[in-house]
């Protein structure tokens, strides 16, 4: 028996799929997909028709077909099950695709590692001043248990718990905006941001826990101006040890590109990351 969600009313309309024509036809049959998802013909929990239905349809092999079905598959939109009360249904999107497409450009050298914290602190920023005034009573103890729990994994050594810890408070800090594009685009920088973290090895980052206890009482009184300014200082500060350690730990190419990469910040980015390392 189907799922409630998979299921079809009698007045919901059914999808109608043209016959390819294109010689790229794997990519059209995607396309279509999308379109039926857009008009509304199909929706999250839908299972597509059969294989052989759609290949009639379309006009195409049925190899063609599952390399298409594949392709929605891997951009999160399509979840393929196996099965008797198995098929192709639509699935609620979510990040990972941008997640994977940054850290691949991450990899590629699209995006280099100077560029990649100065997006983060520009976002941060966003995010702080947006959360600062839709905060509630209990976004605050969110907050200050989340710093509970990296003072408590910073003092068993547990630097892995730790540093989870010190970037789920930014998680949290994208949930308070109540904008689900502002907690996947977040989700998604921290994700290469962590790989990125991971190559450099441990860092002093003392600093980290005093200031977000300041930044917190800034965030309570509404003080949105304050907690930016409290954010941004203790980020710079983090970028200028993320960059010094990323250019000791890489080989030499790598970090001749890790130095010009940096020298792309502006100048008056780089002085105000001096002041804020001490």
């Amino acid at each position: 028996m189907e799922s409630q969600s998979s299921m079809r009313s009698s007045d919901e309309p059914a999808p109608v799929f043209r016959p390819i024509k294109s010689q790229r036809a794997f990519e059209e049959i995607a396309t279509q997909i999308r379109a039926q998802l857009a008009e509304g013909k199909l929706r999250v929990g839908n299972r597509l028709p059969s294989e052989r239905a759609l290949s009639e349809q379309f006009g195409v092999s049925r190899n063609t077909l599952r390399e298409a079905l594949r392709s929605l598959e891997h951009s999160g939109l399509v979840r393929l099950q196996k099965g008797a009360t198995g098929g192709a249904f639509i699935t609620e999107a979510s990040g990972e695709t941008i997640s994977t497409g940054l850290l691949d450009m991450f990899h590629s050298g699209s995006i280099l590692p100077a560029q990649l914290t100065e997006a983060r602190i520009w976002l941060e920023s966003i995010v702080v001043r947006e959360a600062c005034q839709r905060a509630v009573p209990n976004d605050i103890e969110n907050l200050r248990e989340n710093v509970r729990q990296a003072e408590e994994a910073n003092a068993q050594g547990d630097l892995g718990k730790r540093a989870e810890a010190n970037l789920e408070f930014h998680r949290i800090l994208a949930r308070m905006t109540g904008n689900p594009v502002m907690v996947i685009v977040m989700d998604s920088v921290l994700a290469v941001l962590r790989h990125f973290v991971q190559t450099i090895g441990p860092y002093e980052n003392s600093f980290v826990l005093p200031s977000r206890k300041r930044f917190i009482k800034m965030m309570e009184a509404r003080d949105a101006e304050g907690a930016v300014a409290e954010m941004e200082s203790s980020l710079k500060r983090l970028q200028r040890s993320y960059l010094s350690l990323a250019k000791e730990a890489a080989p030499a190419a790598t970090a001749k590109q890790t130095t010009e990469s940096f020298a792309e910040i502006p100048v008056r980015a780089r002085k105000s990351s001096s002041r804020s390392s001490g």
